[in-house]
């Protein structure tokens, strides 16, 4: 079943940021593709960027401009009044979407984002999953590439497995694409703030429900030549373990002892050893403002790959799941995951959480335990390839 019914509201999805790079991507993304009966409007806090993108977008002239601010709680919370679902694009959101948050959960509005900051998912869940529950909002963060290629992926592995015994799954990403000036700022943001991911980590972990029959693990690994991927598996420092792992703690369908490990696949070791020294060099010059703010320059929020990039980027992400006796290999694929795949990813999630029959769920919930089966079938319509590659 969907979420609170909640039709005396002006619209079925507002989507806010809707001027920035991925943000304009969703805009048209939505335009070509929602259903003609959608109520939607466009939000942010420049109502004349918004007026223009609405006049390039196909067939919306019957599309809303709302201006509302990041930073203005009250007209954050007239918003979110005012809708059933609303998807933000606007960080760094630990900088940008707190407001928002609480706005959507003191409304009993479902909210989405395509954050893949740690800390700031473990404030809101610490801040406002509660208040969610009351109202029945559902928070559902990391609706992009960070995570759902992931979070999905594992989810249909492990429906590929035997249920009631322990399962492990490895998950291993190869890509090729660029990023965006938004990417650029929330990656020097997070490099710059390990102390405060860590006490966010630990908040979260004093407030969350302990599991007390059953176990579920997302060790990081260590590097290594993975024959089932035919790569060096390097483990990658990104959410997605994590928000697989709130899958796995909240679905039964994970098993009883459930383990899952997330890495970078890299064919050749000198790539692989030249991925780990750049990762390191940008990390350690993050802690240093003039360092940083050199950085960002190189590259603004707002600013992206073009059309013909996008069309040449790709991703795929191949899960190795054991359990039962039983192996399987599964792989997510798709094409532009940063910016073209993100927006699309984020739009059908928002379509899911407004139309589509769900399990009642409420809080700080997950992309897997929110939509699994309807946003893995959406996905595939529009061109995402969940398949079995083999098992044994």
């Amino acid at each position: 079943m969907n979420g609170p019914n909640r039709t005396d509201r002006d619209y079925d999805l507002v989507l806010f940021g809707a001027t920035g790079f991925v943000g304009a991507l969703t805009a048209e993304y939505l335009a070509a593709h929602a259903p003609e009966n959608l109520r939607w409007a466009v939000a942010g806090r420049d109502e004349g960027k918004l007026a223009r993108l609405r006049e390039r977008l196909p067939g919306t002239r019957d599309v809303d401009v709302l201006r509302a601010d990041a930073g203005d709680p009250v007209a954050l919370r007239a918003l979110a009044g005012r809708a059933r679902v609303v998807a933000s694009t606007v960080g760094p959101y630990v900088q940008h979407g707190e407001d928002l948050v609480a706005a959507c959960a003191d409304a009993g509005t479902d909210y989405l984002d395509i954050t893949g900051e740690p800390e700031f998912v473990d404030l809101m869940y610490v801040r406002y999953d509660a208040r969610a529950r009351e109202t029945g909002a559902r928070l559902v963060h990391a609706c992009g590439f960070d995570s759902v290629p992931h979070d999905l992926g594992v989810y249909f592995t492990v429906r590929q497995l035997p249920e009631g015994v322990p399962l492990t799954v490895d998950g291993y990403v190869t890509a090729d694409a660029a990023f965006s000036g938004g990417t650029l700022a929330s990656a020097l943001n997070q490099a710059a703030r390990g102390r405060r991911m860590l006490a966010a980590a630990r908040a979260r972990s004093r407030h969350e429900p302990r599991l007390t029959t059953r176990r579920v693990a997302t060790p990081a690994g260590l590097p290594r030549f993975s024959g089932e991927a035919g790569a060096w598996a390097l483990p990658l420092p990104t959410i997605d373990p994590q928000i697989v792992g709130r899958s796995a703690r909240a679905l039964e369908r994970y098993g009883p002892d459930f383990r899952y490990r997330h890495y970078a696949a890299v064919r050749r070791l000198p790539v692989a050893l030249g991925a780990v020294a750049a990762v390191g060099t940008v990390a350690a010059a993050a802690q240093l403002p003039p360092a940083r703010r050199w950085l960002s320059d190189r590259l603004k929020p707002g600013d992206g790959p073009n059309a013909q990039k996008r069309a040449k980027s790709w991703f795929a992400v191949r899960f190795a799941g054991e359990g039962g006796g039983q192996r399987v290999y599964t792989e997510v694929a798709g094409g532009d995951p940063g910016y073209g795949e993100t927006a699309k990813m984020l739009a059908e999630a928002a379509l899911c959480l407004a139309f589509d029959d769900l399990p009642p769920t409420a809080g700080q919930v997950t992309t897997a335990q929110a939509m699994g089966d309807a946003l893995t079938e959406r996905l595939r319509a529009a061109g995402i390839t969940f398949r079995v590659t083999a098992r044994r």
